[in-house]
């Protein structure tokens, strides 16, 4: 996989001007939803007034990353005439980044294109590591490519019109790197959050530095592993659980973010792996009181939904020869793919969760 530039970025327009300039093209395309619209362009007027890129528009919202927007896209680039050499750039979250990104991978057998992600999340998760695709037949991303960006631009600039639950979402995928690949950073957050209070927003707290080390370290993993056949399934961590925790929310009318979601799921991993690993209870304590607690609400769950998270976990797509698998850790730093988990310690983990959150 080639590499991609990634500009940790303290002037969004000056930047994005710069790496636009760098990447030859004929014809200058921008992606964006309505909201990125209103909320971002007035943060890049000299650019759009500047290079005057054909501007495509699309609704917010998951329910339009689908093939009829991919159409509007390339119907887009067609009527404008683009060609091989026409350059994309996508601004959004995660939503116009996968589509943008897959919608430049397919026109003329892939055109160049930058991410600039506008939430935390995308900016994590989605606009680095090269997949990209849509939804399809109610299936999240089951259409798409791995096809990375030319570009990224890192700014924390346009997070400031985020809800705090949005950012918090985004944050959980920078906690779950730390803990994955660093304990120097993973011991640094929880400095941050002694006194159980952990400000996202304060001026004192390093979110750029932070999104900055995520963000590399996945390029580096990815870039190892560029379509997850061994080191890229450490980025799993906490999604096993935390994907069966998103779905069951939604089923049971009281969605929560992805974020939130992974959070707890983090939480049933840490649990596991002390009890399959025997990994420092320590862990699964300061992480429920100093990250999770004061960032993340609890989720409606008991012990009766036990069998449908099983379910859930059981149709997820990372799973191998049927058996449900974890991503765990020996020690903050130091990942452990596992094959296969048993079903009685998924069970027994749950219970625990839900003792510790009950408390």
């Amino acid at each position: 996989m080639k590499d991609q530039a990634i500009i940790d970025s303290r002037d969004l327009q000056a930047d994005l001007t710069a790496l636009t300039e760098t990447i030859p093209h004929d014809r200058l395309f921008l992606l964006a939803d309505t909201n990125v619209e209103n909320a971002v362009f007035p943060l890049i007027a000299g650019f759009l007034g500047k290079l005057n890129p054909v501007r495509i528009i699309l609704p917010p919202g998951e329910e339009y990353k689908n093939l009829d927007s991919l159409r509007i896209v390339w119907e887009a680039l067609c009527s404008e005439g683009a060609s091989r050499k026409s350059l994309l750039i996508n601004i959004g979250g995660g939503v116009i980044t996968d589509l943008g990104g897959f919608a430049a991978a397919c026109f003329k057998r892939g055109i160049p294109f930058i991410n600039v992600p506008t939430t935390l999340l995308a900016a994590v998760d989605a606009a680095v590591g090269g997949k990209t695709g849509v939804d399809f037949n109610g299936l999240k991303n089951e259409i798409g490519a791995f096809a990375p960006a030319d570009g990224v631009i890192l700014s924390t600039d346009p997070f400031a019109t985020l809800p705090d639950d949005q950012l918090a979402s985004g944050f959980a995928e920078i906690v779950k790197m730390a803990m994955i690949a660093s304990a120097k950073v993973y011991n640094g957050l929880l400095k941050n959050s002694e006194d159980g209070r952990l400000d996202l927003r304060s001026p004192n707290f390093p979110l750029a530095d932070l999104l900055s080390f995520a963000v590399r370290k996945k390029a580096e993993i990815v870039k190892e592993d560029p379509k997850e056949a061994g080191l890229r399934r450490i980025l799993n961590f906490g999604h096993t659980c935390g994907h069966a925790f998103e779905t069951l929310m939604l089923r049971n009318n009281t969605p929560v973010s992805h974020g939130c979601a992974v959070a707890h799921g983090i939480l049933v991993a840490l649990i596991l792996s002390h009890l399959r690993l025997r990994t420092d209870s320590m862990l699964i304590h300061q992480y429920n009181r100093l990250i999770l607690r004061p960032l993340f609400p609890k989720l409606k769950v008991n012990c009766d939904d036990t069998d449908a998270l099983i379910d859930l976990m059981k149709h997820d797509k990372k799973n191998s020869g049927g058996k449900i698998t974890f991503i765990l850790l020996n020690a903050i730093g130091s990942p452990v793919v596992s094959t296969a988990t048993p079903e009685a310690d998924i069970r027994a983990a749950l219970d625990i969760y839900l003792d510790i959150t009950e408390g």
